[in-house]
């Protein structure tokens, strides 16, 4: 049991502070067990391929350890952090952050119960090494790649591989000069102890004041632009004379279409930053009843307007690229509204 509790619980404090850090509440807790278990199933696969590379192709095992193992391990972890930035689950560095450490979390949980099952008899010593140092080394190797790759990713929307190749260099290098023992193990603990951790707690501080200061400023212009779109003197701004010159090249009814697409949006954008607002001051803000009906009526229009009316609206620029992670943000707000019912 001591072992147990040394080899797991430094890895689940270490993401429970995460979680604590996070302001905005950003990670729902079915989010989070997806990404422990996508972490535990990461575990299975790269030990599988692990042992079949040295019983069954009779690789070295040091070289699998130094360097195939980190190339498998930080692969597999990197899956799930890869998808939700690319289906816009997560918004921002700090919930990157916390997915990416709760997925090495789930592949340490699992990595230190398969060691313990092989050494029930090892020294408590082994433990605190495992704990302090492997454990949190594959929280923070993901946790990295995540917060890297989500910034690199708001930078560089179009791309499609390059925002995803620094952080996962990055995680590799660091798990294979682990793996090389280059220290003793409680030195090397240490190191990794301090030096990581540090790290990700530096990076995501920083994160969690850009978030704060991107939704107050964001929440302040959208309802300018808002107010801007209900008034009468919208024909005369610039949005307005860009949808009149608009009428030229598209017929009216999707002109049309595109003014209350904008609309729409602005008032998604809206909900989704007071919701934000709203948690950081410990309240819970109710969605709009009318969310399902909002989003149907956003998906039509995009049908209607198209594919090139759509990228003529793209010089306007009211919303942003996170659009997609306010949808994804609202409806978890209403699915966990309708669980507590």
């Amino acid at each position: 049991m001591a072992a147990l509790i040394t080899g797991i619980l430094p890895v689940l404090l270490f993401l429970g502070g995460l979680l604590l850090m996070d302001s905005y509440k950003l990670v729902q807790r079915g989010d989070l067990a997806r990404s422990i278990a996508a972490g535990a199933l990461a575990a299975g696969v790269s030990f599988a391929l692990n042992l079949l590379a040295i019983q069954g192709l009779h690789g070295d095992p040091v070289m699998v350890r130094r360097y195939l193992a980190p190339l498998l391990e930080e692969c597999f972890k990197a899956t799930l952090v890869v998808y939700f930035i690319r289906a816009d689950k997560v918004g921002f560095m700090v919930d990157a952050g916390i997915h990416g450490f709760a997925v090495g979390t789930g592949f340490a949980v699992i990595e230190n119960l398969w060691y313990l099952r092989s050494m029930p008899e090892a020294a408590v010593t082994l433990w605190i090494v495992r704990g302090l140092g492997t454990a949190v080394l594959q929280g923070a190797t993901t946790s990295i790649f995540a917060m890297l790759s989500r910034s690199l990713a708001d930078r560089q929307p179009n791309r499609i591989i390059a925002p995803f190749v620094p952080g996962w260099t990055a995680a590799v290098l660091l798990h294979s000069a682990f793996n090389h023992r280059l220290l003793p193990p409680f030195a090397e603990m240490l190191l990794m102890l301090i030096a990581l951790p540090l790290l990700v707690l530096a990076v995501f501080e920083r994160s969690e004041r850009a978030t704060r200061e991107w939704i107050g400023a964001g929440l302040d212009l959208d309802v300018e632009l808002l107010d801007l779109i209900k008034s009468d003197g919208f024909a005369f701004t610039r949005f307005g004379r860009y949808l009149q010159e608009l009428r030229g090249r598209v017929p009216g009814l999707v002109v049309a279409d595109m003014f209350c697409l904008l609309r729409l949006e602005l008032e998604l954008s809206v909900q989704a930053k007071a919701l934000l607002v709203a948690r950081e001051a410990g309240l819970e803000m109710p969605v709009s009843a009318d969310l399902e009906a909002s989003l149907a009526e956003r998906r039509y229009l995009q049908q209607s307007i198209g594919k090139i009316g759509l990228l003529a609206l793209k010089p306007l620029q009211v919303t942003s690229h996170r659009d997609d992670w306010h949808r994804h943000l609202l409806q978890q707000q209403r699915s966990a509204a309708r669980s507590r019912q």
